[in-house]
């Protein structure tokens, strides 16, 4: 679909909209849901008190509870769905703001339940935990009571939960003053002057023009030397946050604090960074093989983010990218495949860009509702397909998850989820690349992407990692965290990633400074072991068939039954050892060989 303007949603055709009735058939019904959770709050508080006295009585709190959630989940989700579908329509602004008023008041009249329910005696909750009335919530209850020696006195979580909008301050400060306040000019690019900006300043470096890359790199760094000082102070803020939470809760360290909820060992993270440095020449050898193909005697930081060779021409309509994603995924079976391009053709998916909808792409799915996936979609852009796909991947994660277990189990890690959604990418590229395999300027392309991609979240994400672990445990041995500490550390980690031959800058390791994953901290390692994990379980399906099927569609099944490590070794991966990424490693080292001899 190409328009010449932005189409207004009114113009959009109903049959490329998602179908929100399977939530709730029509605005007047939602506003009836919305009124039927506002008066089930009230009722939260009579089980205050009561939780201790038998199986009946917590049982009876958490079937509630339950109904509760369940209702709150739908209404949210509708009201957000229509939010971001046109985020300028004052109705769904309303919606919106009408569903966060009576979910706040809900949380407020729930916060009691968690100290009540961690404060039972053990020998009596693990009477209670036997009786069939708590069947559907023992696996709830057991990862709850998990995080009791973490809990704080009564008084003392009051406290904690009060500083819970503080805690922003430093996230908030960064994105106000890196994303609105920072300027940092235009760059003229086919006679057009076009904003340099946070969001834009990938796209510049893509270019195929090196003068546009160069100066983009140093005229977006101008503006972070201007405020580095002040960006130094608001990251070190977010450390120390991190480091009294931990201790607060009587964690080991951050890093131990951060990886508790999902029981991530920290020889995991460690595994991962480990077997990353062990691979450093197969990296550089990636920026080698790029300096190739861009034809310069020296590559530049400006130039690593440029593809191998430009965008080729390969359009697909939506319903022809849909084929060729159900042809791709086809190994896991017809169950699978039917159930994915149903929903993608008939209302899971809201497909086209309008004016006032949300960019990008995402996937969310609820208990109640179908697994919904916004999409920007454009027929000449083959990363849309990929990014369908990837939605796609999340939407049949959460289709399965809903679809084999109670409510209070079907939720799943973001850990598992980076891996469902990469795991259906990888086989589009083993489709496609198989396709076009005696096309060799399409070949390149495709196999320049998926070294990019790989690069990209493996590498680059485990760079950022190790990064956050160092900064993070000098902070904890009470060293003061600096701005020449940070730079220092980042300008160390670009010298051993980047390897000898990639020439760096003064400014290069301002870098450090502009990630806004660092404010959310030791979260970017997910990115590397999900798509570790996605490329060992899409070779395995693909080489040992049937077996390797089934264990993967037990994995989608699983819901939030599991922790993400035991869910992964059941699908044939086990990210506990360094053995998944030395194997993803290996496969990106494929993908080079194909790139040399093709360059």
């Amino acid at each position: 679909m190409s328009e010449t303007r932005i189409p207004l949603r009114n113009e959009i055709a109903d049959s490329d909209k998602w179908d929100l009735s399977s939530l709730f058939p029509s605005d007047e019904s939602w506003n009836q849901g919305l009124e039927k959770l506002s008066a089930m709050i009230p009722s939260i508080d009579t089980f205050r008190g009561t939780l201790d006295r038998s199986p009946e009585a917590l049982a009876a709190c958490l079937n509630f509870m339950t109904e509760f959630e369940i209702l709150a989940e739908a209404v949210g989700s509708y009201a957000m769905l229509q939010y971001n579908a046109d985020g300028g329509d004052s109705l769904n602004q309303q919606r919106y703001g009408k569903y966060f008023a009576v979910a706040s008041r809900g949380e407020a009249a729930s916060s009691y339940l968690v100290p009540e329910i961690q404060a039972i005696d053990p020998e009596k909750m693990k009477v209670f935990m036997e009786s069939p009335l708590l069947a559907d919530y023992r696996i709830y209850l057991e990862k709850l009571l998990r995080f009791k020696p973490h809990v704080l006195s009564e008084k003392e979580e009051k406290l904690m939960s009060l500083r819970m909008e503080a805690d922003m301050t430093a996230h908030k400060a960064f994105s106000a003053l890196t994303d609105v306040d920072m300027e940092f000019g235009s760059i003229c690019e086919g006679g057009v002057d076009r904003p340099l900006s946070q969001s834009s300043f990938t796209s510049f470096l893509m270019s195929s023009d090196r003068e546009i890359r160069k100066k983009a790199y140093f005229q977006f760094y101008e503006g972070f030397d201007r405020h580095k000082n002040t960006i130094s102070a608001l990251y070190a803020g977010n450390i120390h946050l991190d480091i009294f939470k931990a201790r607060a809760r009587n964690y080991g360290s951050s890093l131990e604090a951060s990886l508790f909820p999902d029981k991530v060992p920290v020889s995991v993270y460690d595994n991962l960074i480990a077997a990353v440095r062990r691979n450093f020449p197969v990296l550089h050898r990636y920026y080698e093989l790029k300096r190739k193909a861009l034809g310069v005697e020296r590559i530049a930081h400006y130039d690593v983010y440029s593809h191998f060779v430009p965008a080729c021409e390969m359009r697909h309509t939506y319903d022809e990218a849909v084929n060729e994603i159900i042809n791709a995924l086809a190994p896991l079976g017809d169950d699978y495949c039917q159930v994915l391009k149903d929903g993608l053709l008939h209302g899971w998916v809201d497909r086209y860009e309008n004016k006032g909808k949300r960019s990008g792409a995402f996937s969310a799915g609820c208990y109640t509702g179908k697994p919904y996936i916004l999409m920007n979609f454009q027929e000449d852009r083959i990363r849309d397909l990929f990014t369908l796909a990837h939605e796609g991947g999340h939407s049949m994660h959460s289709y399965y998850s809903v679809k084999s277990n109670c409510f209070k189990n079907y939720d799943y890690t973001i850990f598992e989820a980076e891996t469902a959604s990469t795991f259906n990418e990888q086989m589009v590229a083993h489709y496609l690349i198989d396709k076009y395999r005696d096309q060799p300027e399409m070949l390149l392309y495709l196999a320049g992407k998926q070294a990019d991609d790989f690069v990209a979240t493996v590498f680059r994400q485990t760079m950022f990692a190790e990064f956050e672990k160092i900064v993070h445990e000098k902070g904890e041995a009470g060293e003061p965290l600096t701005l020449d500490l940070f730079r220092s550390v980042y300008r160390q980690l670009l010298s051993d990633y980047f390897g000898p031959d990639v020439e760096l800058f003064a400014v290069s390791d301002l870098e450090g400074l502009r990630i806004p994953h660092f404010y959310r901290a030791f979260y970017v390692y997910k990115y590397a072991t999900g798509l570790s994990a996605a490329v060992a379980l899409s070779d395995k399906v693909l080489q040992d068939g049937e077996s390797a099927r089934l264990k993967y569609r037990e994995f989608l099944k699983s819901g939030g039954t599991r922790y993400p490590l035991d869910s992964l070794r059941m699908a044939g991966v086990d990210m506990s050892t360094p053995e998944p990424v030395l194997s993803a490693i290996n496969a990106f080292s494929r993908e080079l060989d194909i790139i040399e001899n093709l360059i």
